[in-house]
């Protein structure tokens, strides 16, 4: 069993209101950047928004349900595994998120001096 993360791991990054629902958003990062997703039942999801050498920027792609499709080469991830789905391979890394009192939290863990961008 894996035991749940402190409060203190997680950094405010907005309002969830400030993701449009199935639309995302981009946090600057030391570690590089991160693309925050909402879902239409506003589920929160954070992705790396660049697969090395293959796909991104993954928060221009088109959303649906929990995956997104890269929108330079069509592939399909799951927001919540970061892992390929149907034929297409790879994988792409997933941060930790929660959503409290409608604010956006995010791993602390890669953060530092985050900026958010629209």
């Amino acid at each position: 069993m894996q035991k749940e993360p402190a409060m203190s791991q997680f950094i405010d990054i907005g309002a969830l209101e400030d993701i449009p629902q199935r639309g995302a958003r981009v946090v600057h990062t030391p570690e590089g950047e991160i693309a925050v997703f909402r879902t239409a039942s506003d589920q929160i999801f954070a992705v790396d928004e660049w697969l090395p050498g293959k796909a991104g920027p993954l928060s221009n792609g088109i959303q649906h349900g929990t995956c997104v499709t890269d929108p330079m080469y069509n592939w399909v991830f799951d927001l919540s595994t970061g892992a390929a789905q149907g034929a297409d391979d790879g994988h792409i890394r997933v941060w930790d998120t929660r959503l409290e009192g409608g604010r956006v939290l995010l791993t602390r863990e890669v953060l530092g001096k985050a900026r958010v961008s629209a």
